[in-house]
């Protein structure tokens, strides 16, 4: 019964003070550490994947640019240089990202790297604003013999 009065007691002058465990907060807290590994993680594993799928698109554009020169003629199949860098660099840049690519195997590979950033949702609370991911492709250039 003593409870019970001081219970009303309590309602009628508003000197009721709220408690949260220890427990809870912590809990609440790894909780949203949690999310946030998951979902800034997350997305920039899909940024790296992206970037990866892009460099390989751009590969292949530039890997198209053959030396026409030296294709007529049929003294070799080479890229050309500056026609598969232009290539590259315009597909890239009609993706909204930035790369670098070189030429090398005496014209016949093609390395693209593309350089991309994820804009963070939780990782920003802690300073962490961005996340820089890579994605990096080659193409070879393959002829056949006679054809």
């Amino acid at each position: 019964m003593t409870r019970l009065r001081n219970f009303v007691a309590r309602c009628r002058t508003g000197d009721d003070r709220g408690s949260m465990s220890l427990f809870f907060a912590l809990s609440c807290i790894a909780i949203l550490m949690v999310m946030g590994l998951l979902v800034d993680g997350g997305g920039a594993l899909n940024t790296a994947n992206r970037s990866t799928s892009l460099a390989q698109e751009a590969a292949r554009t530039a890997g198209q640019q053959i030396d026409p020169a030296q294709a007529i003629e049929g003294t070799a199949i080479t890229i050309d240089p500056a026609a598969a860098v232009g290539a590259a660099q315009d597909y890239l840049a009609a993706a909204g990202v930035q790369g670098d690519v070189q030429i090398t195997g005496g014209g016949q590979t093609l390395t693209v790297t593309v350089t991309d950033t994820y804009q963070t949702y939780f990782a920003q609370f802690i300073g962490k604003s961005t996340i820089t991911v890579n994605g990096t492709a080659q193409a070879h250039l393959q002829t056949q013999a006679g054809g």
